[in-house]
């Protein structure tokens, strides 16, 4: 995982299900990822994927990730070229299947964020900046956590360190 230069944020609400982030309906027709990240939020956002910047955050209210356990929900957004996502609150599988795939998905108040802001993610030191405003505070993560999301996934982590 390389260090992030800052980048814009991209605002969206509570309760953001897996299908909100792609339905359902494409990916029973496809598995190809670039196909699929041209659908992301479309029933939210429309066009949102042609918004997107390599480097772009994502920042969400609580629960994001509901729904259905749907691993290409953190892959498309992994495609679109998103930093990281934030959020005060992630479902469980997705949370999970995000650090399985290097995306970091960072737990913080959102609440002094605003669409459009520029941020900075340290993943050496867990830091998270707004720029020219605030540090944000992070709920810290196991250190192996961590290792699993700078090597690029779980995958990566376990080639780079003979296992867990």
């Amino acid at each position: 995982m390389k260090n992030h230069t800052s980048a814009y944020v991209h605002m969206l609400g509570d309760n953001i299900s897996t299908d909100d982030i792609i339905a359902g309906k494409y990916k029973h027709a496809t598995m190809d990822l670039a196909r699929l990240s041209e659908h992301a939020f479309e029933s939210l956002v429309p066009g949102f994927g042609a918004r997107i910047a390599s480097g772009d955050y994502l920042a969400a209210g609580a629960n994001f990730g509901c729904g259905s356990s749907r691993e290409q929900a953190p892959l498309i957004l992994k495609q679109l070229g998103i930093a990281a996502v934030l959020a005060p609150s992630f479902a469980r599988i997705f949370f999970r299947n995000s650090i399985n795939i290097g995306l970091p998905v960072l737990i913080c108040d959102i609440s002094r964020i605003h669409e459009g802001d520029r941020l900075h993610y340290d993943p050496v030191g867990h830091h998270l900046y707004i720029q020219g405003k605030e540090e944000l505070a992070l709920t810290p993560y196991p250190d192996q956590i961590l290792s699993i999301v700078r090597e690029g996934g779980l995958l990566a982590y376990v080639r780079s360190n003979g296992g867990l």
